[in-house]
């Protein structure tokens, strides 16, 4: 049988991420934060990949341990009662052994889950621009923040709101509308440096 060019071409992409992360180390997760839309999971998914290690959707954790989805969740409770549960989530992520955690958007605003992802992981802030982030989160309706008449306006103004609490992560990421596989390899080009720079 003969595989599809474009297979073959995912390939050797993630086998060139496997040797950009070789003898690369970790002794903490990885937590990547970011606005909605910035590729946390897609991203998240390739770095665990090339690091072998596993993968945690914190989101997908929060929907198992409250047995609702997030919409659900906000729409029942409110955001406040959410962080509280992201929180706890995460702490009990956070306890776990090393592995690539993408969190929410808001996960990282939240002063004391803020505390724990410094104390416990190497946080990672993958950083978009507004037309990149749109483009990709208008593609599905799930996104509890976004229910309102102009999505675009919500968006600029969680940027403006939250961009300076990103900027507090241990690393930046500038995603942009490139591949995702560049911003894997600018993540593990970094955390070699960080590596190289703690020993």
């Amino acid at each position: 049988m003969v595989r599809p060019e474009s297979s073959d071409a995912g390939e050797r992409a993630a086998a060139e991420l496997r040797r950009l992360a070789e003898g690369l180390a970790l002794d903490r997760t990885v937590a990547l934060v970011g606005l909605m839309g910035a590729g946390k999971t897609t991203i998240g998914r390739r770095l665990a990949q090339a690091l072998a290690l596993p993968f945690v959707d914190a989101d997908e954790a929060i929907v198992t341990a409250a047995g609702r989805s997030i919409e659900d969740i906000f729409a029942e409770r409110g955001e406040c009662e959410f962080r509280r549960g992201e929180r706890q989530v995460i702490a009990r992520l956070l306890e776990e052994p090393p592995h690539v955690l993408a969190t929410g958007g808001g996960a990282f605003i939240d002063p004391r889950t803020r505390a724990l992802m410094k104390a416990r992981a190497i946080s990672i802030w993958l950083k978009a621009p507004l037309d990149v982030l749109m483009k990709r989160v208008t593609k599905r309706d799930h996104r509890p923040l976004l229910k309102e008449d102009d999505p675009r306006a919500v968006m600029q103004r969680l940027m403006d709101e939250r961009y300076p609490i990103y900027a507090e992560a241990d690393l930046t990421i500038e995603t942009g509308g490139g591949p995702h596989n560049s911003a894997v390899s600018a993540i593990l080009s970094a955390l070699r440096e960080r590596s190289q720079v703690m020993t």
